[in-house]
């Protein structure tokens, strides 16, 4: 019957989500490594499910560079360089700019013009930056992790370009996925890790372009130079 079809995909989509997210997950906490290779029967297994949404969902992880595929073998996780870091930092930064340029351009983009939705929206920003801060001067990056994604979408989410927030949350799971590749090598992350979210809601709740930029320029130069340490050893 057609609903009943109908039904099987949204579940097998809906499955196909949590897979893909429970691994991608799985990398971002480091317990997946880098060039660890696995089939898609061997996690359809681990999960208890069927082939499909397992092999589709593998496949999204590719398409987002976080695993390569192995011909006729399986997958493994993507092992990213210092390079590879650097380059996503400049693409991450080019969205920044872009957005911090739309809201020179045009003041009212930012906030949303509805007053309640736009204090609501910032409190919320806010807050997670201020946990991403008790986690970054803690050292856990797990959390951090967590807090500080959900931060920048909500963040760039309030531009209103639903495109380009998609497009910057990719690109900051993926040097996620390569910055924990490389943190990993250290015991104590406390203090090691930026912790300037608030700084910048503050800055763009006023509106002041010129002060974010500083701080995101800041932050990408921390980020940098801490990976390349980390790449040189």
């Amino acid at each position: 019957m057609p609903g009943s079809s109908g039904n099987g995909s949204v579940t097998r989509s809906t499955l196909r989500q949590q897979i893909a997210d429970a691994l991608r997950d799985e990398v971002l906490a480091g317990r997946l490594q880098p060039g660890q290779e696995f089939t898609v029967k061997e996690i359809a297994e681990q999960y208890g499910v069927s082939a499909t949404p397992v092999r589709e969902a593998l496949v999204d992880l590719s398409a987002q560079g976080l695993l390569d595929a192995d011909q006729h073998r399986g997958f493994h996780v993507h092992e990213y360089s210092a390079a590879d870091y650097r380059g996503i930092v400049e693409a991450r930064s080019l969205i920044t700019d872009g957005m911090f340029h739309a809201l020179e351009v045009d003041g009212d983009r930012f906030p949303p013009h509805d007053e309640a939705r736009a204090v609501a929206a910032l409190a919320g920003v806010r807050r997670r930056g201020e946990e991403a801060q008790r986690a970054s001067r803690a050292g856990d990056v797990t959390v951090l992790i967590g807090y500080d994604l959900r931060y920048w979408h909500e963040l760039s989410s309030m531009f209103g370009n639903p495109y380009l927030a998609d497009f910057l949350h990719r690109l900051r799971v993926q040097s996620w996925v390569c910055a924990v590749q490389h943190l990993r090598r250290l015991t104590d992350l406390r203090g090691a890790l930026w912790s300037g979210h608030t700084d910048l809601v503050d800055a763009l709740s006023h509106r002041d372009t010129k002060k974010a930029r500083s701080i995101v320029d800041g932050y990408n130069a921390h980020a940098l130079a801490l990976i390349e340490r980390l790449s040189d050893r």
